[in-house]
């Protein structure tokens, strides 16, 4: 339960960050809130040459509201997220979902940018960021770029930033009237993690849904949308039956995980529930 020796360094500023990352290449991991890095270390899954301590840096902090859309820091806390009274106003199933991760120790430490680069097939937050159609922004040697949500998650624990890119903020939507989301998930009892998790976002048009976005995590090896459920659902008006349509259409594209925790069998029968429960839950809000 030792760590492997490393090097350790603490830059203040992205840019710092950055070039360390140049140095150092492969031999390098960023170190965050460090809920899955450490761990990692202490039983010598991971073995880095050199940690680079992203905590102290200022600019990945801070959640503001820029008209239409939330931009959270890189560096935010669940915790931060989850009381933060920008994110409950403007975008309560992210509020809800930080709030449902792990315990009050690991909110306190662990940051939404730790979990979007780490991608762990079980955490909550990919499937809210695709549901909610957010963009990641990631600042590397050459300048800042912005992934699209749909474009962030590649393969397990494998995303499409860069190795010397680092992740600066992620920018998320103001719902508005007639928009509504939720996230809804079976957890593993001990840790929090997702056995199946989805979150739902709907906008309603005169009683019509006439967009519909769902993100389930948890189920396969990576996050991913459901576009038939989502497609079962646009058109309609949301009623019981159009959502029993949409849950029943979701599930598919997943290359299912079987577990001590769940067969590949019960994760697929849970999306379908669960996919109802969160559909349900983000029409109400959409409709309020």
């Amino acid at each position: 339960m030792i760590p492997a020796p490393f090097q350790y360094f603490a830059p203040r500023t992205v840019n710092e960050a950055i070039g360390l990352l140049q140095q150092h290449g492969d031999d390098a991991k960023l170190l965050a809130g460090g809920h899955s890095l450490l761990p990692a270390l202490k039983l010598r899954l991971a073995q880095p040459a050199v940690l680079i301590d992203i905590s102290h840096v200022s600019e990945l902090k801070g959640i503001t509201s820029n008209g239409d859309r939330l931009v959270i820091g890189a560096g935010a806390t669940y915790h931060e997220i989850a009381t933060s009274e920008a994110v409950r106003s403007g975008c309560l199933a992210l509020a809800e979902c930080v709030g449902q991760i792990g315990d009050i120790q690991v909110r306190n430490r662990g940051t939404l940018g730790g979990s979007l680069a780490h991608a762990d097939p079980a955490a909550d937050l990919p499937a809210v960021v695709l549901a909610l159609g957010a963009t990641i922004n990631v600042m590397g040697p050459n300048g800042a770029r912005s992934i699209a949500a749909d474009d962030m998650f590649v393969a397990m624990m494998t995303t499409a930033i860069s190795p010397d890119e680092v992740m600066t903020s992620v920018t998320f939507p103001i719902l508005g009237r007639g928009e509504g989301a939720a996230y809804a998930k079976l957890r593993q009892p001990a840790s929090r993690y997702a056995i199946v998790g989805v979150a739902a976002y709907v906008k309603l048009d005169g009683g019509t849904v006439a967009a519909c976005r769902i993100g389930v995590t948890g189920a396969g090896a990576v996050a991913v949308r459901q576009p038939a459920a989502e497609a079962a659902l646009v058109g309609t008006s949301g009623d019981d039956a159009a959502v029993a349509a949409a849950a029943n259409a979701a599930g598919d594209g997943i290359d299912y995980l079987g577990d001590i925790h769940a067969s590949a069998e019960y994760r697929q029968a849970m999306v379908k529930v669960y996919t109802r429960r969160a559909l349900t839950e983000a029409l109400r809000r959409a409709r309020a």
